[in-house]
């Protein structure tokens, strides 16, 4: 008797889709992982050989140039038409790029790097969206280090989409036994390496020759510059990945800023700014008599002198300065206008307190040049006077922005302080100090030479023509200048506008100098 019993499916076992190695989800998607990896490698290897040097020059503008071009060709034509509203701000990181190259000043080398370190963070994360220009106050912070962050997750990534970690897994044992076998030979190598210089001279002295190579340092060495083209690999995959990261939903600048819903009211807001312009304006009378109408020269009372009077005032009303635009930006941003009367009124109280601030940062530069004419220009006191100047520009915009385009004031204060990093270059503060405190030595009965001495490369002109007519009466001249090797054998990654013209002056006055003797 035959019994059916009804058949069952057989399930198969189900299989686990393979998992990428590293698949930590936390990490960013890349697009052209490994045409952006191998950029960020060479560009690594170049770093290593231009920028790891004791000076910097045409260096560094290649090497931001490089960054740029493979940024550029990474992306594509579809990648630079999304970027192309933001394509302006390669300029700025050009001009103070290639100012590394013209200024030997470590004030505005250091200036300069890190100016130009702002601008390719910026670069990269408006490269594929958004714009510049929608950035709020903070937002500008929020963008160059959220950049500088999340570009730290970028080079993992790269290395997790493009290589291949399980093979090297599967090869993994393999290589043991190759290990086992060379640690063999090792001790092998050796007795028959000492048994064969025994019996030949010749070959003794080759094998010598291989000992007496101090492969400790060779291998340091070459450690080390593993080491930095590593560093200078990550860093290049840090703007590369993140310029051409995919994105994932809206992100800073890519909409404009929502006004924030007022919680002031109105008459508190214009009690508050008709207080402080009282104030401002009765110590403005006082600035104005003073330092603008009457006679600055003379000590103000309670001061010892006028110099000790513009010490002693000038940093307070520079933080005045700073904090009343503060005051005037959170005034705008949180005071309730419903009418359009109410927002004239507003508006003509906050620009008399800008205007009354003016006067104050006029003030202020006013006090500098007191303090200047009494103990000299120096390297703080002229970055100061720019800083001041540009304060003033971003206050003075800060009032046109009160009655027209509001939302455009960051912007504009962000062009002002690239404007600045682009001015103080232009200026050379070092030579101009040279110029202005020879200047003063009809006025005053010494010029602190030491100081001028302890300028960069960028002075070295000026001085040359102090010494030739005669109002720096030193016995050394330019002896006192040391340039180091830099003249002596430059390599071309470090050439410097200024270094070499301090090397023409210097030959130049080697000649002269030799030549009067003979």
């Amino acid at each position: 008797m035959s019994s059916t019993f009804p058949s069952t499916p057989v399930m198969a076992a189900p299989t686990a889709p393979p998992s990428l190695p590293l698949a930590t989800p936390w990490l960013p998607q890349s697009r052209a992982p490994r045409l952006t990896l191998g950029a960020a490698l060479a560009l690594g290897v170049l770093a290593e050989v231009l920028l790891d040097r004791a000076l910097w020059g045409v260096s560094f503008p290649l090497m931001v140039l490089a960054l740029v071009a493979m940024l550029v060709g990474l992306g594509g034509r579809e990648g630079w038409q999304r970027a192309r509203p933001n394509a302006w701000l390669l300029a700025p990181l050009l001009a103070v790029s290639g100012f590394v190259a013209v200024r030997d000043s470590p004030w505005l080398t250091a200036l300069n790097v890190l100016t130009a370190g702002t601008l390719l963070l910026l670069l990269a994360h408006f490269w594929g969206a958004g714009r510049v220009q929608r950035l709020g106050l903070w937002g500008y912070p929020r963008v160059v280090l959220g950049s500088a962050f999340r570009g730290m997750l970028h080079p993992p990534a790269l290395v997790r989409d493009s290589v291949d970690l399980s093979a090297a897994k599967r090869h993994a044992p393999s290589i043991i036994p190759f290990a086992r076998g060379v640690l063999l030979a090792l001790p092998v190598l050796a007795v028959f390496a000492l048994l064969l210089s025994s019996a030949d001279v010749a070959f003794a002295s080759a094998v010598r020759r291989v000992w007496d190579v101090d492969l400790g340092a060779l291998l340091g060495v070459s450690v080390a510059r593993a080491v930095g083209v590593g560093f200078s690999a990550a860093v290049a995959a840090s703007v590369l990945g993140h310029a051409l990261r995919r994105r994932r939903g809206r992100e800073e600048g890519e909409e404009e800023v929502p006004p924030a819903t007022p919680r002031l009211g109105l008459i508190e807001a214009l009690t508050l700014i008709l207080a402080v312009d009282a104030l401002f304006l009765a110590f403005a009378g006082f600035q104005v008599a003073y330092l603008f109408i009457g006679d600055a020269s003379s000590p103000a009372p309670g001061y010892s002198s006028y110099a000790a009077y513009a010490r002693e005032g000038f940093f307070e009303l520079l933080v005045v300065s700073m904090l009343t635009l503060g005051l005037v930006m959170a005034l705008a941003r949180w005071t309730r206008r419903e009418s359009p009367l109410a927002r004239a009124v507003f508006q003509a109280g906050a620009t008399v307190m800008v205007a009354l601030t003016l006067v104050i940062v006029a003030s202020a530069v006013k006090r500098m040049t007191l303090l200047e004419e009494a103990y000299g220009y120096t390297r703080l006191r002229v970055f100061t006077h720019v800083f001041m100047v540009a304060l003033g520009g971003v206050l003075a915009w800060r009032a046109v922005t009160l009655w027209w385009r509001p939302e455009r004031f960051t912007v504009g204060a962000f062009v002002a302080a690239l404007g600045a990093v682009l001015a103080v270059n232009v200026i050379n503060p070092d030579a101009l100090i040279v110029r202005l405190n020879i200047a003063r030595v009809a006025a005053v009965p010494h010029v602190d030479d030491d100081y001028l001495y302890t300028l960069s490369a960028d002075a070295m002109p000026e001085l040359a023509r102090g010494f030739a007519s005669g109002q720096l009466t030193d016995s050394m001249g330019l002896a006192h200048i040391e340039m180091g090797d830099a003249c002596e054998a430059m390599p071309w990654p470090e050439w410097n506008l200024s270094r070499w013209r301090a090397c023409q002056v210097l030959e130049a006055d080697r000649f002269r100098v030799s030549a009067g003797g003979s």
